[in-house]
């Protein structure tokens, strides 16, 4: 029997879930192809240049050339769902999308369609998010395409959204004052069990059509999950008091202030933990065996990987990436500043894409973190959020409050705000060789000096009155964090390049200018000028 070489395509490879699932399709032996809005932001992942995947831009909504993007393959991963329950139409989006992606793998002859769903009790009293998800399972399949529907319940693993409330209420809070949901049972799984069976049903030919409840060998409540984490991190015990008060929504803005997961997110999440989300039956186990992880195998591993720097995706992964039409046209206000580094200009990179996380922003923190708070505090992401991993940065990658925009390795990063702001906040650094500044040498091994110029550019697209009201009232704060930013970026490069400064020069060489600001400009911008920057 010939084997059958038709692509597998994967929606949502960008995401939390289908960003890992692609490789292990792969080392299953399938061709991927890869559905994205925005490929860039795939173009850094380990796996992006794998003979194996190829990456295909379409958009869900435009169903003539998703039917393009879908001509030709076999099955279909649909990994998409919206979770951001500030929006009143989310639902609606949820529907549009999944009737987009029927009708196309109809037109394009798609044998069948997996879908990530969610565990939860039958019946009307599902949480809004849950029965989003039992209504795109519908439609899904409306044009008479088998469906393999597969339901779980929390996912746990590095960089899920799920694990890291856990982990952030266990860790900052050993007195918790929580929902009466605490207490409902649930039965969560790892992502490396959920990775399991999502291959596992495309490989069995006889889940096509079936709804199965997917699940971890354990059935507990909330509470019994904030023990267990706290016994992996060699925490003492939390005091948990379950209280009548604390709805959904009052829960999701705690979670908000105390973790790095918005409230858009976490009120879904809050919500579907009323539900008591526990397996219908074993079916999956039987027809996908595999060793299923315990919470406590599932959290170490999940501790584990986040220790080693080597989480692969995150929750915080998804979001847009802005285009030339929000800064198409109009005012816009900018600032910059320049300095030189005397250190060779890759080196000088690898400091620049280390910013945010826990590195921090080099200089000026306590601003930064007061700003981070008050961002929390209006329901913004703040400083928590961030960083996949701590050494390298690609397209798509949430920074703290921003987002990677633009990478040109060696050259620039831009980024751009996803605070509360009244108007669109861009940041760019760029590199390009410099002359030595003319100080006293440090290279006392005899190597040459290089040098790398350094400029930070703010822009700031202001919206209405309070928007320019807002750019001139942050202006004086731009004078005490950019220059110390910089500074601070300069003195790690040059550590990088020549190790600690000898004693007497205090960490700077001396004879060098001082970071040069000129005076901040309004700029009118036209539709594509310096489109690199913010594409």
């Amino acid at each position: 029997m010939i084997p059958d070489a038709r692509p597998i395509v994967v929606t949502g490879a960008t995401g939390y879930v289908g960003g890992r699932l692609v490789p292990e399709l792969v080392r299953a032996g399938f061709r991927v192809r890869c559905i994205a809005r925005e490929p860039r932001k795939l173009d850094e992942r380990p796996w992006r240049r794998d003979p194996g995947i190829e990456v295909v831009a379409a958009d869900l909504r435009d169903t003539g050339t998703l039917t393009r993007a879908l001509t030709g393959v076999r099955a279909a991963y649909y990994l998409v769902h919206s979770m951001m329950s500030s929006d009143a139409a989310w639902r609606q989006q949820d529907r549009e999308l999944a009737i987009s992606f029927a009708r196309a793998a109809a037109a394009a002859h798609v044998e069948r369609i997996i879908y990530l769903g969610g565990l939860g009790e039958l019946g009307d009293s599902l949480s809004e998010h849950l029965a989003s998800r039992r209504e795109v399972e519908r439609w899904l399949a409306s044009t008479g395409i088998p469906v393999t529907t597969l339901r779980a319940a929390m996912i746990i693993g590095s960089g899920s959204a799920s694990f890291e409330i856990l982990r952030y209420l266990v860790e900052h809070l050993p007195v918790m004052l929580t929902p009466r949901w605490v207490r409902t049972e649930s039965q969560p799984i790892a992502i490396r069990n959920v990775l399991g069976y999502l291959v596992g049903c495309l490989r069995l030919e006889s889940t096509a059509g079936q709804t199965l409840d997917i699940g971890g060998p354990e059935i507990v409540s909330y509470r019994e999950l904030m023990r267990i984490m706290a016994q992996a991190r060699g925490l003492g015990r939390r005091l948990v008091i379950p209280v009548p008060v604390l709805t959904p929504r009052l829960s999701s803005l705690w979670i908000h202030l105390v973790t790095p997961v918005p409230h858009t997110i976490a009120r879904p999440l809050a919500e579907g933990l009323r539900n008591r989300t526990v397996c219908r039956d074993d079916r999956a186990a039987k027809l996908m065996p595999q060793r299923l992880l315990t919470m406590r195998e599932a959290i170490d591993a999940a501790l584990g990987k986040s220790r080693e720097h080597a989480v692969e995706t995150a929750w915080s992964d998804a979001g847009a990436i802005p285009g030339d039409p929000d800064w198409a046209g109009g005012t816009v206000y900018e600032d910059r500043r320049e300095i030189v580094i005397d250190a060779p200009r890759e080196i000088a990179w690898r400091t620049v894409q280390r910013i945010g996380g826990d590195s921090g922003w080099y200089g000026g923190q306590a601003l930064w973190r007061l700003r981070g708070l008050l961002d929390k505090v209006v329901g913004g992401p703040g400083l928590r959020r961030g960083r996949r991993d701590p050494d390298r940065v690609m397209v798509g990658d949430a920074l703290d409050f921003w987002r990677v925009v633009d990478v040109v390795p060696d050259r620039s990063l831009v980024l751009q705000a996803e605070m509360r702001l009244p108007g669109v906040a861009l940041l760019r650094l760029d590199l390009a060789d410099g002359s030595p500044t003319g100080g006293a040498e440090r290279d006392t091994s005899g190597h040459d000096l290089a040098a790398t110029r350094l400029t930070l550019t703010a822009r700031f697209k202001p919206r209405g009155l309070f928007g320019i009201l807002y750019w001139y009232a942050v202006l004086p704060l731009h004078s005490l964090v950019f220059p110390a930013m910089l500074k601070g970026l300069r003195r790690d490069a040059e550590r990088a390049a020549y190790g600690p400064p000898s004693r007497g020069q205090s960490g700077q060489s001396t004879g060098r200018d001082e970071v040069s600001a000129p005076e901040p400009r309004v700029a009118g911008v036209s539709p594509g000028e310096d489109s690199r920057s913010h594409e």
